[in-house]
Formats: structure tokens, sequence, C-alpha cells
């Protein structure tokens, strides 16, 4: 059996991939709709916290941010920060 705190480290990493990809789903629909839209600061967060994969595959599978650099290099660079440190971590 997997450990509590590891446990709800997934979760919580499950949970802001599942918000990140939402979030651009619900942004496309905006933009299209001419509705009031996510600020890019919103968007960016479940990436930062540990949601990158979620939102990169939002952005792609709603073709969102996809012609915006900091998007197309922030999201990925991102999760290369993260596996990093978690090798890092696992290893130290």
């Amino acid at each position: 059996m997997l450990d509590e705190n590891l446990t709800l480290a997934i979760g919580f990493i499950l949970l802001m991939n599942i918000i990140g990809f939402l979030l651009m789903g619900v942004d496309k629909y905006k933009a299209q709709k001419n509705l009031w839209r996510i600020p890019e600061k919103m968007l960016v967060m479940p990436a930062i916290f540990g949601g990158s994969i979620g939102v990169y595959a939002g952005m792609l599978y709603f073709r969102h941010k996809t012609k915006h650099w900091h998007f197309m290099i922030g999201i990925p660079a991102i999760f290369v920060a993260q596996l990093t440190a978690l090798i890092f971590m696992v290893n130290y």
C-alpha cells in the first residue's frame, strides 16, 4: 500500500492536471463566444502546481494558446523543471 502522503500528492497532481485541461477548454469556449476570458495567469497556475501535462494536453486538444510562444515553450519548461526537481529529490 502506498504511503498516505504519496497518495495525497498523486491525487493533488491528478486534480491539477484535470483542472488545467478543463480551464483550457473553458477559455477556448469563451474565446469563441466573445465572453469574459480566464486570465493567462490563471491558466498557468495549475501547471505550476503540478498540472503541466494537463494544461499542455488541453492546449493541444482544444487548439488553444498554441500560437503563444510563452505557452508552447513555457508549459513544457515548467514540466521539465518539475521532473528535474522530482528526480533530484528521489535520488538525494
